[in-house]
């Protein structure tokens, strides 16, 4: 008997896919093998190595109780654009949402079939107070995602990690549900760590009956849909989120109150065709031009160019960048409110006036908008700190005073325009976001 390796999905040398699918009806799990248009599906795989690869069992607590959530087998369904319609229908018919975020939502679905092709991605948040419809939300298009992994029940966050890290699938998460701020912690941790490749969250765990200790690295990146009642206090975060309002949009009357008995079933049949989407699809290669707006900052466009990737509309590609631009702007307006954004506003009004950049004349300037709010501590050692701890600017001494060179112009420039004082050149790389020329259809 070869050795036997428990398998939810593994892309081989050769570039086959493997996925582990469910059939609740006969309550069996197999492993699908292929790519491309072709694909097989057996109990086991077994490798040239002599190792067997065989699924989960169909007895998992898991997947029993349907927490993930898999797709049964894969199933043809036409044209890229007639199964994106059929992702947009099933939103449509079940949840209310503006007309942009039901497009981003289809698109973001088909995005985490093919996540793992990418090394940063965005996560799809939903805000609300209780009864706007998050929940329905997370349970109609979490219903469609790649492996969802419905966490919000969970009574600590222990075993979000290891489902995350077991699976590997998209993390369906309500965060209100996690009162305990040493949990809320935890759970903004897997946010911070999961939209980049490679950042995994360690963890100190109980080797046996022993008292001892052994770190373990949990992998959490992966797509992720996320309900909240409020912003996330963590900006870098906010930033990664594409987000909608719940409660924008009046609730249509062919909108069931309470899902229907064929819910399950029809989410079960999109998840079989964007099964064999994954399988055609992931192979393919991808356009690279995802984001080409340069007045949007690299850490924006480095979130929204995966999800770009996946879009070929011009029409929705062109709402994605709008609501990239939505997004700097209130990145603008936020910073404009931090004493970084006062402290530069003095520099930006002696420079248009034409004189020299000093510490001393930036502290009186400032001092004449501010003083009231900060006249016990706006001394210009304390500027200086601002201009160099939170800004980057480096002053240095002249003539016996401490002035911000010519050098740091290209630098004065970004922040200006970082913090709306003028439009600045947002210049600077993306990131290591893979993409290479698109060859055909939506990818």
């Amino acid at each position: 008997m070869p050795p036997t390796t428990p398998t939810i999905s593994a892309i081989l040398p050769s570039g086959e896919i493997i996925e582990a699918v469910f059939n609740p009806a006969t309550s069996t799990t197999d492993l699908v093998t292929g790519s491309g248009g072709v694909w097989t599906v057996a109990p086991h795989l077994d490798l040239p190595s002599g190792e067997r690869l065989v699924p989960y069992s169909a007895t998992n607590n898991l997947l029993v109780h349907k927490v993930v959530l898999l797709p049964s087998e894969p199933e043809e369904y036409g044209t890229d654009a007639e199964l994106l319609e059929e992702i947009r229908s099933f939103i449509h018919h079940h949840v209310a949402l503006t007309p942009r975020f039901e497009a981003i939502s289809a698109y973001y679905v088909l995005f985490s079939w093919l996540y793992d092709r990418f090394n940063e991605l965005p996560y799809l948040r939903v805000r609300g107070d209780y009864g706007s419809g998050k929940s329905r939300f997370l349970l109609t298009v979490g219903s469609l995602c790649y492996k969802p992994m419905f966490v919000s029940g969970a009574s600590t966050v222990s075993p979000i990690f290891r489902t995350i890290d077991a699976f590997r699938g998209t993390l369906v998460i309500d965060e209100s549900d996690f009162k305990e701020s040493d949990e809320r912690n935890e759970i903004v941790k897997i946010f911070n760590q999961g939209n980049a490749r490679g950042f995994p969250v360690l963890r100190s765990e109980q080797v046996g009956n022993r008292k001892e200790f052994d770190v373990r690295a949990y992998t959490v990146f992966g797509p992720k849909l996320i309900a909240t009642r409020r912003d996330f206090k963590d900006r870098a975060l906010e930033s990664r989120c594409l987000t909608e309002e719940m409660g924008q949009v009046e609730l249509r009357k062919d909108i069931p109150i309470n899902l229907p008995a064929g819910f399950e079933g029809e989410a079960l049949g999109i998840r079989n065709k964007l099964l064999a989407f994954r399988l055609r699809a992931f192979g393919r290669e991808r356009r690279s031009d995802s984001f080409t707006d340069q007045s949007i900052e690299p850490r924006l466009r480095q979130v929204f160019s995966p999800l770009l990737a996946v879009i070929d509309d011009p029409a929705v590609r062109e709402e994605v960048v709008d609501l990239a631009r939505h997004y700097q702007k209130e990145i603008v307006a936020d910073r404009g409110l931090d004493v970084e954004a006062a402290v530069l506003e003095a520099v930006y009004g002696l420079q248009k006036a034409g004189k020299p950049l000093a510490v001393k004349e930036i502290t009186a300037l400032f001092l004449d908008e501010y003083g009231e709010e900060f006249g016990g501590k706006a001394t210009p050692r304390w500027v200086g700190s601002i201009l160099r701890r939170r800004l980057g600017l480096r002053p240095v001494k002249s003539n016996g005073v401490y002035v911000i060179p010519p050098g740091e112009g290209p630098k004065l420039a970004r922040l200006f325009g970082r913090y709306g004082l003028e439009e600045g050149s947002g210049r600077g790389d993306v990131g290591d976001v893979e993409a290479v020329p698109v060859t055909g259809g939506l990818f």
